[in-house]
């Protein structure tokens, strides 16, 4: 039997997907550490980047995390929010990739599930978006197998459409579901 623990937090708009910073001021940013007491050696599956909200998993095995994250091919889906009402010219290169900056290098993204969406149904966030008077702000889910730094980010960028709110909302078979910002779930088994 092991004895990792595992948790699911919806991780809100603002915070590091990390425990610690290695910045000398301690940096502005919050760290995960201040929306619970987890155990020690508790590290996040994968990351979202300081303005991106949603699911983000945590746990103290590092088998479980190096699986999810580079391994597994494991689906993971975002809503986004965007800058401007997308084509379906657009929707069709987000599906079949876009060259975006990775590591001072370009890189193809891999074929992905794009498709418009309605609104959903989510917990305001705590910093403002502007809002449709300066036209229109749709929403798309993008689904992917995989996760370069920003990636969803850089992708709507490269097609004309930035990101104005990113959410995860499922990693495999684990939803986001009605979670509330800054919630904390323990549970048995990620994957």
């Amino acid at each position: 039997m092991s004895n990792h623990r595992h948790f699911m937090i919806y991780k809100p708009y603002g915070f590091l997907s990390q425990f610690i910073t290695n910045q000398k001021k301690g940096g502005k940013h919050k760290l995960l550490g201040e929306l619970y007491d987890f155990p020690e050696k508790t590290m996040a599956v994968g990351r979202l980047d300081v303005k991106s909200e949603g699911l983000l998993l945590l746990t103290t095995d590092g088998k479980v995390s190096d699986f999810i994250t580079t391994r597994g091919g494991v689906e993971k889906e975002y809503y986004v929010q965007l800058d401007g009402a997308i084509t379906s010219k657009a929707i069709k290169q987000l599906q079949n990739g876009v060259e975006i900056g990775f590591d001072g290098k370009k890189y193809m993204t891999k074929p992905c599930k794009v498709e418009l969406i309605d609104t959903p149904d989510l917990p305001e966030r705590s910093k403002k978006i502007r809002d449709a008077r300066h036209g229109p702000t749709p929403w798309i889910s993008v689904i992917l197998t995989e996760g370069k730094f920003r990636q969803v980010r850089k992708m709507t960028s490269a097609v004309g459409f930035p990101t104005l709110r990113l959410v995860r909302v499922r990693v495999g078979d684990i939803l986001l579901g009605n979670m509330q910002v800054g919630e904390v779930i323990e549970v048995d088994k990620l994957m």
